[in-house]
């Protein structure tokens, strides 16, 4: 997961039109259905923060956890935005599989496809470990990832995406490579970031390794760390899964 360190300063602008309000609204709907008097929340993989300071501002009393320092540093910029009355939320260096807190929380969130870029049964087990060492009695951990039946159904395929804002426009070529034999796919990134005022052109490239997933292996998974799944369904929609659902979200009981 530090890929992400290259573009951190573009993350924001790549997903401006990533809805980030009516996912935080989502996600807290969810934990009113399952665990309604839950408060803290424990974000793995919390990246710049989005969802966390919108989940702040409806009352949870959060901590992020993140491997990259420049990802943290635009999720620490966003804090001065909130009122002084909220619990601000307190984010931390570390890598998902191995970091040890030492305190619980009511629930644990690892959200736009964090759990993906887990792309062995050895790094997805560490992962679920830490949830569990995190997870208070009766928690619930929430979760969205690629959904197998329909990665293999709608096959990925090469996307350019183009944003710009007054600094600087960027231009991104996602280039997929399926690897069937091992649940992956590598999505090889070509972006191109030009400084408006100068012209400016920096090239970067990056490769995403991400793991699609069925939900029997993953309901195998979490009973190795003495979790189950209690609802899978499509991310934002709540409909059932099926061969054209490429996310879908898993709320798990701890």
């Amino acid at each position: 997961m530090s890929i992400f360190g290259t573009y951190a300063q573009y993350y924001n602008l790549l997903y401006k039109d990533k809805d980030y309000a009516a996912e935080a609204d989502y996600v807290h709907n969810l934990i009113a259905r399952y665990r309604p008097e839950g408060k803290s929340l424990l974000d793995l993989g919390c990246g710049t923060g989005r969802h966390d300071i919108l989940l702040a501002k409806k009352g949870y009393r959060i901590t992020g956890v993140d491997m990259s320092d420049k990802m943290l540093a635009v999720a620490n910029s966003q804090l001065a935005a909130l009122s002084p009355d909220l619990y601000s939320p307190d984010f931390v260096h570390g890598d998902i599989r191995t970091v040890r807190l030492g305190k619980t929380f009511d629930i644990v969130t690892s959200l736009f496809h964090v759990i993906s870029y887990q792309v062995s049964n050895e790094y997805l087990l560490a992962t679920f470990e830490t949830v569990k060492m995190h997870l208070r009695p009766g928690g619930i951990f929430i979760f969205d990832c690629w959904y197998g039946p329909a990665v293999l159904t709608d096959r990925p395929v090469v996307r350019i995406k183009r944003l710009e804002d007054q600094e600087i426009s960027v231009t991104r070529i996602a280039e997929p490579v399926m690897h069937p034999n091992k649940n992956l796919v590598d999505v090889n990134y070509h972006i191109f970031v030009r400084d408006q005022a100068t012209g400016d052109v920096k090239e970067l490239q990056e490769t995403h390794r991400m793991r699609y997933l069925f939900r029997p292996e993953i309901e195998f998974l979490l009973s190795e760390t003495g979790m189950k799944v209690i609802e899978a369904s499509e991310w934002m929609t709540a409909k059932e899964p099926g061969f054209d659902t490429w996310g879908v979200c898993f709320v798990v009981e701890g």
